[in-house]
């Protein structure tokens, strides 16, 4: 697959890492600042580099884009691609709302062509097996996911683009709190009623920094979320609940502790349970696993990638609670 990348600062550098170690070629890079865009390229053989974005998404030598841009470009560079004809891996949140995206998802089904959306958090070793674990039925029926994720920013933070709702679209709650809403969704289902609050308790900024999210799903089940980035510890958490079993899923790597996965079996005669785990460190395979999974997406294949639908249905949750966090509007005497 030749691929062109678009926005190339952290993750697009980790996006073209995995597309070359899986074999594919990094064939055009494009930032808005031309030399990160330069800097990119040069690591990769053969790869032009631009500052205008519509001139590599057009491109007859890519068979796909890579949209790794900043909240506010990311439907525009995906819709653009799409209109040109290319499959696309466009990262999460996908937009800033859940509006914004939903022409991209009308493109993508006219043009025929395949779209991922980067919640590279399904491709983490313990949430695969965690996901294989409640297929099988190992915990039971599921009854309610419990979730936590967070960090402790840095010096700056609120000052940085995550920081402007004109450029992120929100704050934690769009950030980091989406993983969240599109790992429920993904064990539970469908969302059908949500409740919840963001507000901003410690940095000096226009968005949220922590935000508190009650799901409900089609079956009946419960998703009971919290997205910090006043955690000062970094944390991440997650949950899953069923009648029969338990599975929590701790850390990610690097500063979020060594990825773990804990099974704990309901006895017949209850009491202790049975607990297995599992650990899984060294270096996140995830970006290779979600590429290799998007690879095969374009050939027709199914796997646990997510889709436009999944992005929108996460920004619908984000959307709910910013409404509801609203202040009400004094009533007229």
């Amino acid at each position: 697959m030749r691929v062109a990348i678009v926005g190339c600062g952290l993750i697009g550098g980790k996006r073209a890492k995995s597309i070359a170690a899986l074999g594919h070629r990094v064939v055009a890079t494009a930032d808005a600042v031309p030399e990160r865009a330069a800097a990119l390229a040069n690591s990769y053989p053969g790869c032009v580099s631009s500052g205008d974005w519509k001139e590599i998404v057009r491109r007859d030598d890519a068979d796909a884009v890579v949209v790794a841009t900043i909240n506010d470009s990311l439907a525009a560079i995906a819709l653009g691609a799409i209109e040109a004809g290319k499959n696309v891996l466009v990262e999460k949140p996908a937009a800033r709302s859940a509006s914004e995206l939903r022409p991209v998802v009308a493109a993508a089904k006219a043009m025929g062509v395949t779209v991922r959306v980067g919640f590279n958090h399904r491709f983490h070793p313990a949430l695969l097996k965690a996901r294989t674990l409640v297929d099988e039925g190992a915990c039971g029926p599921l009854m309610f996911v419990r979730g936590r994720y967070g960090h402790g920013g840095r010096v700056g933070y609120d000052r940085e683009w995550r920081s402007d709702p004109a450029l992120a679209g929100g704050g934690e709650l769009l950030d980091q709190g989406v993983h969240l809403i599109d790992l429920t969704r993904w064990f539970l289902g469908d969302v059908t009623a949500v409740s919840g609050f963001a507000t901003t308790f410690f940095w000096d900024m226009p968005v949220e920094d922590n935000g508190f999210v009650c799901t409900h799903h089609t079956g009946g089940q419960v998703g009971w979320l919290h997205a910090s980035c006043s955690e000062w510890k970094n944390l991440f958490c997650l949950e899953i609940y069923g009648r029969t079993g338990k599975l929590q899923i701790d850390g990610l790597g690097g500063s979020y502790g060594v990825e773990r996965l804990a099974y704990y079996r309901m006895l017949p005669a209850m009491g202790p349970p049975e607990t297995t785990i599992w650990e899984y460190p060294g270096e996140d395979g995830s970006w290779n696993a979600e590429f290799r999974d998007f690879e095969r997406a374009t050939n027709g294949e199914a796997g646990p990638g997510a889709t436009l639908s999944d992005a929108v249905a996460a920004l619908d949750v984000v959307a709910r609670v910013y409404t509801q966090s609203k202040p009400a509007k004094p009533q007229a005497a």
